[in-house]
Order: C-alpha cells, then structure tokens, then sequence
C-alpha cells in the first residue's frame, strides 16, 4: 500500500474536496504505476493494494426540522445523531455534487468534515484511465494471475442494500451518508461505458429514455441543429464513441480528439446535448423490455440526475383514444417483475407534482393546446407495465380483466420500471407516452399505419419532452428533489 494519509478534519467544502482528491490521485497512482510494472512483465512479489478515501461526519445534534422547512430542502442533513460515513470515487467527474453535500452538511450540522482513507480496496480494473484496454494486452496465464496480486472487484462491497432500505447496522457502527458505496459507483461506471458507448463525464442532470430509434434519430437531427446556432444555450452535442461536435465558433476541446465513431452501435446507445454545469439532456434508447429499463437505471442512478423520464409509445386501452394521443401517468401497475425483490409490489409510486405539471404545461407550449382541446389530446391516467410482449394472447382475458380493474389507460413495456427504479433511488422521475396502437379494439400496428404515425409524432412529442426540461430546469434542483422520495433514515447526500 502508498504511505498512509492521515485523517483531516475540515471546515469548508472546497479543503475536504481537495484532500479527498489528493488521496484518490495517491491510491490510484499507485495501482496504476504497479499495473504498468505488471504488464511489462515485471516479477511482483507483493500483493499491491489501495484503497478509497472517504468522509465522515460525526454530529451529537439533529437539525431542527423548522430549519429544514425554511430551507425546503429534502438532503444535506443526517437523521439522527451519530457517526456518518460514506467512501468515495471519481472527485474529478463528481465535483461539483461534492461541494453541494459537503457544503450543506457543514452549513446544517456545524462540524467539521472528516476526510482520509478508507480500508475498502479500489479493484484493479476501477483503477485503469479512460481510454487504457491493458487487461485485454495481458496472455491468459498472466491475466488469471491478476487475482494474486491485486483485488477485484468483489460484490460483496457493491450491493444495494443502502437503496432498498434493507442493510442493518449493528451498534456503534457508522451510519452511510451516501446511497452508494465508491465500488459500486465504480462499477456502475464501467457499465455506462460498456452499454451506452460513451464515457460518463458527458452524462446530464437530466436524462430522457426512449424505446424507439425514431426518438434518438430526431435528437441527433434537433442536435446538430442547436451545433449551428451560434446562440445556442447548448456547447456541445456528443455521440456514442465520444463523437464530439461543439457549437458554431466554440474550439475543440483536448479530449474531443479522443473520440471516434462506433463500427456498430451499443446496446443502449447515448446522446448528450451539452449545457454547462452538466445542465443539459442525456438521452438514451433502451429498447424493449423491463430488463433493459432496470439495467440502464441502475447504473445512470449513480450520477445523480436531477430527473429522468420515459417518452415512447404504448398501447392505448380505451376505445375513446386516438392514434398519437398522449398519456400522463399519475400512477402505474408494476408486472414488470424485474424489480420484484429490490422494491416490493405494496410499494406505491407516487406521481411527482413538479415533473406532472412540466409535462402538462410542455404538451401545452407545444402542441399550442388548452383547456378542453389538451385533454382532448392528452389523458392523465394509469400506465401498466408488463413483460409479456404478447399479453394481449394469453387466454380467457385474464390481463384485459386486471388492466380494467386498475383503471389503467395505457401499456408499456418499460415506464413503471423506470419510475419504480427512480423512487428506489431517489431520482425523480415522469412518463408521457404516445399511444401507437389500440389492440383491444382492433387497431393493431401494421407497417404502414406505424410509419405514417411515427412521422407525424415523434418530433412534437420530442420536443414536449425537452421543452419539459427547460421548465424543470428553470426551477431549480431544489424544487425537484421531493420529500415525497426521502424514507425516514435517509443518507444525506442527494
């Protein structure tokens, strides 16, 4: 192990930060510097270990909670008096979240900050540079010796335990002031790499999924728009494999070059239109299915947005509807069963107010709809998800009988997964869909039916979507982090 950095004690954000990325740049040094040695084949006759930094806060106090109404904040504050602690990763990609928790938990408990290091070990391949591939130069007899010399990433340390409300702590032991440990913010990382093509420090504050590749091909259209207006509030728009285009009379930026275009697309491929302060829109293609639907937000819940929602297209379920109408969803039903054992079907999924209401005004400013005329066109109602593609076959009606019973108006294969998965962590979430089909009355998709549809719709309901955004994001990231998502012992960090 590198020599050891004592624990520090801090009473502004910016030292703690300072010194949490002093020790990471320490410990990740060091694996990388005793990786390299290992590639060239040098004999190692030590096992080389690091290991994160983390910080802590030890509080005797509970903030007031008439301090905390006036604030109208939902996180920056520990529950109870005790020992907090949390392990940390990536304060370069994260930084300026880090000064917003460290910030307000200094501001509303009035103790230093702890910082040093921690003992959970950084995996060998958490430690590698963006762009380094050295596992794959490695010959099979020395890669499986990579186990001997360094740790791997163990599963035990990156479970989501904190998440779902169900780790137990014994007495005395600390508390976590973080949903996430570093580890499974690291892996988490990894796998945005692995699904999306494109390296997380381009992901946004909020985040758009589709189901559709018609959705992605109008985000890149409206993309390349906003490049070649020179006042765009946009600076950049990036593509999977990094593919950067800055905005007309901006510089390339150093890591632009390192990007290049994919030979095929991933699997869940990624767009980023770029706003300063990662204030801009991610959007990603899931595909079908609520297997997708968990995957892509397990792994996006780790950045943090500010919101993500689901635009795409649904079945209707009422006879009143018409091909291209939107549905709202204020509640949903969950045969997803993807998310069964994290969050328990007796869980409710609220709908948020503040993302129902910018979808609501969105579909207004866009389609130039009021009162009457938008609910003509849009219906709040029940989404139900399921994972059967083809539920509409099964015998004796069974579905028809439940979908009927829940009130639901519309079904999906995706949009109560991820809303389920943005209350599990704590990230608000919306769905507005577009009813494509009406299978219970005989309007079934057909080639053509579908094409003369999607040309028609998905520009207007792409652009209700970001014109949702633009709202959300004029009001604040406080607004938007309900209380609605905090359970009764919450991590502090948002």
């Amino acid at each position: 192990m590198p020599p050891l950095i004592a624990p520090t004690l801090h009473t502004d954000p910016e030292s703690a930060l300072a010194q949490v990325s002093a020790i990471y740049a320490q410990q990740i040094n060091h694996l990388r510097e005793a990786m390299q040695r290992f590639v060239a084949g040098d004999a190692m006759p030590r096992r080389v270990r690091a290991c994160y930094p983390y910080v802590a806060i030890h509080t005797e106090t509970v903030v007031p909670q008439a301090a905390l109404e006036n604030a109208g904040l939902s996180y920056g504050f520990v529950a109870s008096a005790g020992r907090y602690v949390t392990t940390i990763t990536r304060p370069d990609l994260y930084a300026n979240y880090f000064l917003e928790q460290f910030h307000l938990l200094l501001q509303n408990h009035g103790v230093p900050l702890e910082v040093g290091t921690s003992n959970e070990p950084i995996p060998i391949h958490f430690s590698f540079a963006e762009h380094d591939h050295i596992e794959g130069n490695l010959p099979p007899s020395r890669r499986m010796m990579m186990r001997d010399l360094f740790d791997l990433p163990d599963l035990g340390t990156m479970d989501d335990g904190i998440a779902n409300g169900t780790m137990r702590f014994d007495a005395g032991q600390p508390h976590p002031l973080s949903l996430f440990t570093a580890s499974r913010v690291d892996y988490s990382l990894h796998r945005l790499r692995h699904y999306t093509g494109s390296t997380p420090d381009w992901f946004q504050n909020f985040v758009l999924f589709t189901n559709y590749q018609f959705y992605i091909d109008e985000f890149v259209r409206l993309g390349h728009e906003e490049m070649h207006r020179p006042d765009s509030e946009y600076v950049a728009f990036v593509e999977p494999g990094n593919v950067v285009t800055r905005r007309m009379g901006l510089p390339r930026e150093p890591m632009d070059s390192l990007g290049a275009p994919l030979p095929r697309l991933p699997q869940m491929p990624a767009y980023h239109l770029i706003r300063p302060g990662h204030g801009g829109i991610t959007m990603v293609n899931i595909g079908v299915g609520p297997s997708n639907a968990k995957n892509i937000t397990d792994h996006v819940a780790v950045l943090r947005p500010h919101a993500w929602m689901m635009l795409g297209h649904c079945a209707g379920l009422r006879n009143s509807q018409q091909l291209g109408d939107y549905v709202l969803a204020h509640g949903y039903v969950r045969e997803d069963h993807v998310l069964d054992e994290e969050l328990p079907l007796w869980v409710p999924i609220p709908a948020l107010a503040e993302i129902q209401v910018a979808l609501e005004q969105a579909v207004a400013d866009v389609t130039q709809c009021q009162g009457a005329d938008l609910k003509r066109i849009m219906r709040t109602g029940t989404v139900a998800s399921t994972d059967n593609r083809n539920w509409e076959l099964l015998p004796g009606n069974e579905p028809q009988r439940r979908f009927s019973q829940s009130r639901a108006v519309a079904l999906d294969m995706e949009s109560a997964t991820i809303a389920a998965n943005g209350f599990r962590f704590r990230v608000p979430y919306g769905t507005l869909l577009c009813v494509s089909d009406k299978p219970l009355h005989g309007e079934i998709k057909l080639p053509g039916m579908a094409n003369t549809f999607y040309r028609e719709r998905v520009d207007q309901h792409l652009r209700i979507g970001m014109r949702a955004i633009e709202i959300l994001r004029s009001q604040g990231p406080t607004r938007l982090h309900s209380r609605k998502l905090r359970s009764f012992d919450e991590v502090a960090f948002q």
